[in-house]
């Protein structure tokens, strides 16, 4: 069942993707404001008991709707699942981004590709050459496909239902709404360079104290296993070597979280170089060199789309694998 309703939530969204995902988001953001509001005094463990309450309500509901379902028929447990996929996957939320920034470069369009890639990060792109463009896109769509396609796959293979996938997108959207606040209160680097952090922020961030460090912890572990995996994905779709020795090499260097690990094996399976400092906002963002070979140009969009699509039928091909096993055992 896992296998045909992960390619039936892949197919209904590569025609028809959800075009607005502040229908899913804000519902979400509302009841976890509200259960913010009336647990959090500022204590770690207000912040344990608003996310326990959140998983079950939200990751336990929809298994207890599958099971249901289930109980019924069968067709609509898979149904149910392939809803809950096509919500939580999100393939083409990126990738018409990078197919226009590709088509934008192709064409000489600079201006369009900068702001195109604005639009995405959410910061701006108007210092970028052309290579740098690529460079930052290929990242931002790795980045993307793991998030969004891969961890979510991973957990909803794993876990019973659709529960799985519910729950990572889940704790990815906690640690990033409650953990970024408790960062802020611990007075991390955070609160130095993040826009238009005022006083008034700074103080709102510290009365919202250590309520956030368990989502950042749930997190980190949540997203431990997905990450390895599918960096060892790109690295038997790719150049396994190349990617191995990044993995190993420059992947705790770039840091956020788990991040660096998909990052470098993925610049080393497509055997390009991406991080290096970048001139942002007039200012130099220094980050870390990952990746061996030729800096990224606007063919390595190309192959870094390929990668993906590469690594995603390797999962979807493993699958049938274990269900056919299943089946005959």
């Amino acid at each position: 069942m896992s296998l045909f309703s992960l390619i039936a939530a892949l197919l209904i969204e590569q025609v028809r993707p959800l075009s607005d995902r502040r229908l899913i988001l804000g519902p979400l953001d509302r009841f976890a404001d509200f259960l913010e509001s009336h647990l959090n005094a500022g204590e770690y463990r207000h912040g344990v008991f608003a996310w326990l309450t959140l998983a079950v309500l939200l990751a336990g509901g929809s298994w207890l709707v599958f099971f249901l379902l289930c109980q019924v028929s069968p067709l609509l447990g898979w149904a149910w699942n392939v809803l809950v996929l096509y919500l939580t996957m999100g393939f083409r939320q990126f990738s018409h981004f990078v197919t226009d920034i590709q088509l934008a470069l192709r064409l000489g369009d600079l201006p369009r590709a900068r702001e195109l890639l604005t639009s995405w990060r959410g910061r701006s792109a108007e210092s970028f050459s052309s290579d740098e463009i690529a460079r930052v896109t290929i990242e931002e769509g790795l980045a993307a496909a793991y998030r969004h396609v891969f961890a979510v796959v991973f957990w909803f293979v794993l876990l019973p239902g659709p529960m799985g996938a519910v729950l990572y997108r889940l704790a990815a959207h906690l640690a990033d709404q409650w953990g970024s606040r408790s960062r802020l209160a611990a007075g991390s680097p955070l609160a130095e360079t993040s826009p238009g952090v005022d006083g008034s922020v700074a103080v709102e961030a510290l009365e919202f104290g250590r309520f956030g460090e368990f989502s950042q912890q749930s997190f980190a572990i949540i997203d431990w296993l997905p990450a390895r995996v599918t960096a060892f994905a790109f690295a038997i779709v790719g150049n396994f070597e190349d990617a191995a020795y990044c993995w190993r090499t420059q992947a705790a260097a770039w840091g956020q979280g788990q991040l660096g690990i998909v990052l470098a094996a993925g610049a080393g399976a497509l055997g390009i170089r991406l991080g290096q400092p970048l001139m942002e906002g007039g200012e130099l963002t220094d980050r870390a060199e990952l990746g061996v070979g030729e800096d990224a140009d606007v063919d390595s969009l190309q192959s870094a789309v390929g990668l993906v699509w590469r690594a995603l039928v390797l999962w979807l091909f493993l699958l049938l694998l274990l269900g056919l096993a299943s089946w005959v055992g």
